[in-house]
């Protein structure tokens, strides 16, 4: 094995460089993984690419602690620390990207994302992520990858997939719904498939692009898509669906686009809110309250529903690698994370050689 790798870091001003650093060795309950696939997320153009911003939850505080970027990472066990009793060399895996403390009641119910304790760190933002040669990961964060899905598939459930699982979960999607998804991005789209995974009837999507339409129609998720800008757009959907929307998904994060998840829907809906950031004003009373709907907050998956993901994928034969527009190697990194950026793309992949 080389002593030494290849990595990408953001330093911020929309760039990216890449260093030469040392190959890590594993400690104890802890896994050297040989990178195959690793994806770029919006949030990492959002937060880091741009600039070194806070989330809203932490005003002030950048995330990023400047290490190896790259949280959707998918690869082959390569070698084990001592301690490691779940996995062995050569196993396909995918990582959840947050490593927890394990002990706190986020990390007992599965969501290490929501993990309290001094010691949470997420790949690619706290720790050393998946845009390089081999990751350091923690045993416990890890997921098998079922044979009938690529290691391009494993690095989208990694954090977009299950994203939107989650939601579609939370939200009960099933064979009796009409589902809206507004914001066709990496997230949005895979929403779309994953509601079809769960036998929705009928799929809408909405978007700014006419170009994400336009894949969305081309990967067969979405029965019928109206570009954002469709004048009277709520009442166009409403009357497509004689009444609204069983489940409106909202992957934009827009003011505009969360408004219209909520007023496209029927009474009773569901609407669960996925895209991340910003802010949404409307009547409480006429909006929701005299529509009975019900407003859900969804933030990434569980370890739980991450795994089952990889699984019912299997099952369906749905796969998520369909949705990717773009295949970039490391030394591409910084053409990668240009294009993510400009939103002219679907999803977006850094692949490391055989």
């Amino acid at each position: 094995m080389l002593k030494t790798m290849m990595a990408a870091y953001l330093p911020g001003n929309a760039s990216v460089v890449l260093k030469e650093v040392p190959v890590p060795l594993p400690g104890i309950n802890q896994v050297l993984i040989r990178m195959k696939s690793s994806g770029i997320c919006g949030s990492d153009v959002h937060y880091i690419y741009h600039q070194h911003r806070a989330s809203d939850a932490s005003p002030g505080k950048p995330l990023y602690q400047g290490v190896i970027n790259g949280h959707e990472p998918c690869g082959q066990v390569v070698a084990l620390g001592p301690g490691c009793r779940h996995f062995k060399e050569g196993d396909r895996a995918l990582v959840y990207h947050i490593s927890g403390c394990g002990f706190c009641q986020n990390c007992r119910r599965g969501f290490p994302i929501s993990c309290t304790g001094s010691d949470k760190a997420a790949y690619g933002w706290q720790r050393d992520g998946g845009h390089a040669d081999y990751l350091l990961a923690e045993e416990k964060d890890l997921i098998r990858l079922p044979d009938a899905l690529r290691y391009e598939d494993g690095a989208f459930i990694s954090c977009g997939v299950a994203t939107a699982y989650e939601g579609i979960v939370r939200a009960n999607v099933s064979g009796s719904d009409t589902v809206l998804v507004v914001g066709l991005g990496p997230v949005g789209m895979m929403a779309m498939m994953l509601a079809r995974g769960r036998g929705a009837k009928h799929v809408i999507g909405v978007d700014l692009l006419p170009e994400r339409l336009a894949l969305a129609s081309q990967l067969a998720v979405m029965d019928v898509g109206y570009l954002a800008t469709t004048p009277d757009l709520v009442q166009v959907i409403v009357e497509h669906t004689k009444g609204g929307v069983d489940v409106a998904l909202d992957c934009s994060g827009n003011p505009q686009g969360r408004l219209l998840a909520l007023q496209a829907s029927a009474d009773w809906g569901r609407v669960v809110y996925i895209g991340e950031t910003g802010k949404v004003e409307f009547s409480v009373s006429a909006d929701l309250m005299h529509h009975q709907r019900r407003i859900i907050g969804s933030w990434v998956s569980s370890l739980f529903h991450m795994e089952k993901c990889a699984h019912d994928l299997t099952d369906w034969k749905l796969y998520p690698h369909q949705a990717i527009s773009h295949r970039f190697t490391l030394e591409q990194a910084g053409e990668a994370y240009a294009l993510m950026a400009s939103g002219q793309c679907g999803k977006v992949v850094i692949n490391f050689p055989e």
